[in-house]
């Protein structure tokens, strides 16, 4: 029983502070490209606690929930911008909204690093099952056990994250990259679709669906980089 509980614990903090660099992130590039209006809410920032404040539901509830679920976690936060700033300005908004994703991606890298560190200083290999938690083994029992799980409790979360709000679908970042593409016009029009609370709805619905179906390539992908020639499937 400690040992799971030791393990929840494991997951929320890995959760907590990889929602938390996704939100500073858009917060940082908002600010960086003239919106001030995270800053002024407090949330150019990397204490978890300004963001669990602004969104405690997403941040507390809907996680612990979904890991007593399931295993494993999902939950949101927000970070603020000014509406009309990002009509006027839809390339850096758009960057904005990628921000987030990108510090997902980075900390993917970062495990990954890690993996084929501990590999070659003779600490970690591959695993002969995968799981959430098993994306790399220990060689032999002890510290490395734990800090296996903690590499692959990183990679799988941040992978989720990542795909999951990559995905060009209202309300999610990745709806943002077609404003890197289309002319003013039917950008205008586009961000208007976009904000229809039914079709954030939808959107939300029809990724939620979508996730098991691509994260499972995602992470296989994702395996034979870290192992070459391992196969897996």
């Amino acid at each position: 029983m400690s040992a799971e509980i030791g393990l929840g614990l494991l997951w929320y903090a890995v959760f907590v502070v990889s929602l938390t660099l996704h939100e500073a992130a858009h917060a940082f590039a908002g600010l960086r490209f003239g919106d001030a209006t995270a800053r002024d809410a407090g949330l150019v920032t990397l204490d978890p606690l300004a963001h669990i404040h602004r969104s405690p539901f997403g941040m507390v509830v809907v996680p612990i929930v979904s890991y007593l679920i399931g295993g494993w976690m999902i939950g949101w936060a927000s970070t603020p911008y000014d509406e009309y700033w990002a009509s006027r300005n839809r390339k850096q908004a758009a960057l904005m909204a990628l921000a987030g994703p990108a510090a997902n991606l980075l900390l993917v890298l970062i495990a990954g690093v890690l993996i084929r560190g501990g590999m070659l200083f003779g600490v970690f290999t591959e695993p002969e099952v995968t799981t959430a938690e098993q994306m790399t083994s220990a060689v032999s029992p002890g510290t490395a056990t734990g800090a296996a799980v903690l590499v692959s409790v990183i990679m799988s979360l941040n992978l989720l994250l990542l795909v999951f709000n990559m995905l060009p679908l209202p309300s999610l970042d990745g709806s943002k990259v077609f404003l890197l593409f289309i002319k003013d016009n039917a950008a205008q029009r586009y961000r208007e679709i976009m904000a229809q609370p039914a079709f954030q709805i939808i959107g939300l619905v029809v990724a939620w669906n979508l996730l098991d179906f691509l994260l499972h390539p995602a992470r296989a992908v994702v395996l034979n980089v870290l192992y070459p020639g391992a196969g897996y499937h």
